[in-house]
């Protein structure tokens, strides 16, 4: 279905070219000034310069042209602008168009294309942190969007499951339990099923080891010999690190279930492992990975940098493999069982250097195909009310179950204070609305910009807040469930000019969700559905609706809001959440 916009921009065009004009002049605009139209052309003026007369001459002309069965207001005024308000018919049959077309008529661009979207990075062995909420809630957002586009979106939480931190684990383990069959080389029989420890003791052991490694330089060199010793396939250490998976990946599938996160593939660095040996000599063949201090490395600098980028390491001089060396093994990976178009990391954006280091092997080496894109969601931090980084009151870092637990608690509180849903309804709605807080909260925000996490701001039911949204949602609910069966009633003309603001805002749909998707911006959605949000609340208290005595009206005015109410779910769906029966 053809945006609103686009529709307007070639009446336009073929206004000017029936004129005399050029119809590449006939652009048309979102109006900047609402207060006098809908939207603008400013085309003669530009047009002026080539057939050397005044702007509102041609501007003029022009507005005659148009078919004024589509405008309420075609005024061309000096000093050669075209202004235009839309008729109520013509934004009737366009949104009742929007209405009965699958998914509101946006386009599918994305069909037969197909997206990883890498998010998430979870450090097996180690609790998540509140460093890892923005890409896991961005990224799922993103690769929602990309699915509703048609796009096959493929989700990987990439697990960090093959570096330093499993050779700290298994140096620690083995001088703290040094009789384990996993540390006897001798040992040839089948190793125990069960664990040697819990979840509970390797959230201990590694902050342990960590902290041990800064201040013991022999037991960092064994924790580097015992990462070495993993990847190069100990028998033993393997053994250590299939239990390490088994505690640490259902916690961590139970977190990222609370926040409603989900990964199609849980793939990790390890998974990776296998194609590294291929992949580093085929790099050294081509005289792509040259031999620098003991280590090997994939020089990837360019004469035009403005700025130095130095060479991607790919074995370090103890021969380990890390961070690049994986993420290029994992793109053979994803290209021999995916073939995807494009390829989306969302970390950290203090990670841009390396993945511009990444990205330019990939693409000299030609482990990528030149048409597949690459892209990097750099996101910013999220910092306490205070402006300064989240810590806990110890100093330490928050963990994610806690910060959710905080902002469930704190809603659930508001909850049954204020007797907003019946006992039995209590804990689904606090999960819910909680969830609208904590990702509007993060979403609304420019993925690359830092923010202030402020829980009673965010949890609040009034200004752009999730649960506000939510609030809109269920009213309209309530008005509906009262009137009946409202789904096939067709959309009418504009009663009045908050239905005719309500309907504007509503084609703007599919322009937003385009742009969100082009350039990686859920907070565009957020944005949008604010928007539309306070439209629908304006139309609310401004009109009559059950109480509207006209039936025809009351049907038009049902089927207006509940047009709305379906885009607002559509987009919340998108953003990660979703809305209760009732608050």
């Amino acid at each position: 279905m053809e945006k609103i916009l686009d529709i307007i921009t070639k009446k336009m065009q073929q206004a000017f070219a029936e004129a005399g004009y050029d119809p590449a002049f006939g652009r048309v605009t979102v109006s900047n000034r609402p207060d006098l139209c809908e939207y603008q052309c400013n085309g003669a003026l530009s047009a002026a310069k080539q057939y050397k007369c005044p702007p509102i001459q041609i501007a003029k002309a022009v507005a005659e042209r148009l078919d004024a069965a589509d405008y309420d207001l075609v005024d061309a005024v000096m000093p050669g602008f075209i202004n235009l308000k839309l008729s109520g018919a013509f934004l009737c049959k366009y949104l009742e168009g929007m209405r009965t077309a699958g998914d509101f008529g946006v386009e599918k661009t994305g069909s037969g294309k197909t997206i990883v979207v890498d998010y998430g990075g979870a450090n097996v062995a180690k609790p998540l942190h509140i460093g890892h909420l923005r890409p896991a809630i961005i990224g799922e957002s993103l690769k929602r969007l990309y699915q509703f586009f048609g796009y096959n979106a493929i989700g990987d939480v990439h697990l960090g499951d093959w570096g330093l931190q499993m050779g700290l684990i298994i140096a620690e383990l083995q001088d703290r339990q040094p009789e384990l069959p996993y540390f006897d080389p001798g040992f040839t029989g089948e190793y125990p099923a069960q664990p040697p420890f819990t979840l509970s003791d390797l959230e201990e052991i590694y902050p342990a080891a960590s902290a041990r490694k800064k201040t013991d330089p022999e037991f960092a060199q064994r924790a580097h010999t015992a990462t070495f010793a993993l990847q190069q396939g100990n028998r033993g250490y393997r053994a250590i690190w299939r239990h390490i998976m088994n505690v640490s990946l259902p916690d961590l599938r139970r977190i990222y279930d609370s926040l409603d996160v989900h990964f199609e593939k849980w793939l990790g660095e390890s998974d990776a492992d296998p194609y590294i040996p291929a992949m580093i000599a085929d790099l050294k063949a081509r005289g792509f990975a040259v031999e620098s201090e003991g280590a090997l490395v994939f020089p990837v600098a360019e004469d035009t940098d403005k700025k130095e980028v130095p060479p991607c390491i790919l074995v370090k001089s103890d021969g380990a493999a890390i961070y690049a060396t994986t993420d290029l093994a994992t793109m053979v990976q994803r290209m021999r069982d995916w073939n995807p178009d494009k390829i989306l990391y969302v970390t950290d954006k203090r990670q841009s250097l390396h993945f511009e280091q990444i990205f330019r092997a990939a693409r000299k080496s030609g482990i990528v195909k030149p048409e597949t894109e690459l892209e990097h969601v750099g996101h910013g931090t999220m910092n306490g009310a205070d402006g300064k980084p989240f810590k806990t009151r110890d100093g330490g870092v928050l963990r994610l179950e806690s910060l959710i637990a905080d902002m469930t608690d704190f809603v659930r509180a508001k909850v049954v204070e204020n007797r907003i849903v019946e006992d039995s309804e209590v804990e689904d709605t606090t999960h819910r609305i909680a969830l609208a807080a904590l990702k509007y909260g993060d979403l609304s925000n420019q993925p690359t910009k830092d923010y202030n996490f402020d829980l009673e701001r965010f949890a609040a039911f009034e200004g752009n807040t999730g649960p506000y949204i939510l609030y809109t949602i269920v009213r309209i609910k309530s008005i509906l469930a009262k009137y009946g069966a409202w789904e096939t009633l067709p959309i009418q003309e504009p009663a009045n000019d908050y239905a005719k603001d309500l309907m504007l805002s509503v084609t703007k749909l599919a322009p937003t969700l385009e742009a969100a998707l082009k350039t990686s911006s859920p907070n565009l959605i957020c944005a949008y559905i604010y928007e539309l949000a306070g439209f629908v609340n304006k139309f609310y208290h401004e009109t009559r609706i059950l109480g509207e005595e006209n039936e025809t009206l009351k049907a038009g005015y049902i089927a207006l809001i509940g047009l709305a109410k379906n885009i607002l779910e559509l987009c919340i769906g998108l953003l990660g959440f979703s809305a209760p029966e009732k608050m």
